[in-house]
């Protein structure tokens, strides 16, 4: 019985390490590489095969640098307002979620920018308890090891901006033929505003509902002062 508990503490050690290992790896190597493609992209493209649609995969990297500044901000403004300052989890945010949630048949999230990253990178889509915890787990590696600047990077890039369109420049050159350094703050607040469900909500045509969302979202760019300071980067 103790051999077996030895061998069985053992493998758990090892695996427990080897996981540590693996993951810190990951997260260290994206810290500077682009990423090539996730998981939600690959599930996107295995839906549309069996749907019996052309699979579209539409995506650019660039750098951050050649993203609209007001694309950073609107993002910010409608997904993570406190993005600049949490550590990767606005606790705020999430009591004000349970609190709402339960009062209201309509859930609200309170997933933040860096807690996106995490899920969309590095886990599959779903809402059980063992994937929060390795979000969890992950959006502290990618807050430890990253600058804000970093997280915001790979999010433009590998976000899911309509049917077969991820990041930022590929959303821009699909919907206003121009650059993702190129559009206006009126498109990077349209942009932002579908995030939430890119298939219901379509920034190619947006509804009324939509442009209200929009200049919601521009009010909150202009309080802000029309840009996102970062913090020196780590």
């Amino acid at each position: 019985m103790k051999k077996l508990l030895k061998k069985s503490f053992r493998f758990l050690l090892k695996s427990f390490l080897w996981f540590t290992a693996i993951t810190v790896g990951m997260v260290i190597v994206f810290k500077w590489v682009p990423v090539p493609a996730t998981p939600l992209m690959l599930i996107r493209a295995v839906e549309q095969k069996n749907k019996g649609t052309e699979i579209k995969l539409n995506k650019v990297w660039v750098s951050l640098d050649k993203i609209s500044a007001h694309l950073q901000l609107a993002v910010v403004c409608t997904e993570d307002q406190n993005f600049i300052k949490h550590a990767g989890f606005d606790f705020e945010a999430i009591e004000k979620a349970i609190d709402h949630n339960k009062q209201h048949e309509n859930k609200r999230g309170a997933s933040t920018i860096s807690q996106q990253v995490a899920k969309n990178l590095f886990l599959w889509p779903g809402r059980s308890w063992v994937r929060k915890g390795f979000e969890v787990y992950f959006t502290f590696l990618i807050e430890l090891f990253w600058s804000k600047e970093r997280i915001m990077e790979v999010y433009l890039n590998i976000i899911e901006f309509g049917d077969g369109v991820y990041g930022a420049e590929a959303a821009s050159q699909e919907f206003f033929k121009k650059s993702a350094s190129a559009i206006s703050k009126e498109q990077a607040a349209l942009l932002a505003v579908v995030l939430p469900n890119p298939f219901l909500l379509k920034a190619k045509k947006p509804t009324s509902y939509l442009r209200g969302r929009q200049t919601w979202v521009l009010n909150q760019m202009y309080l802000w002062g029309g840009k996102l300071e970062y913090y020196p980067p780590k």
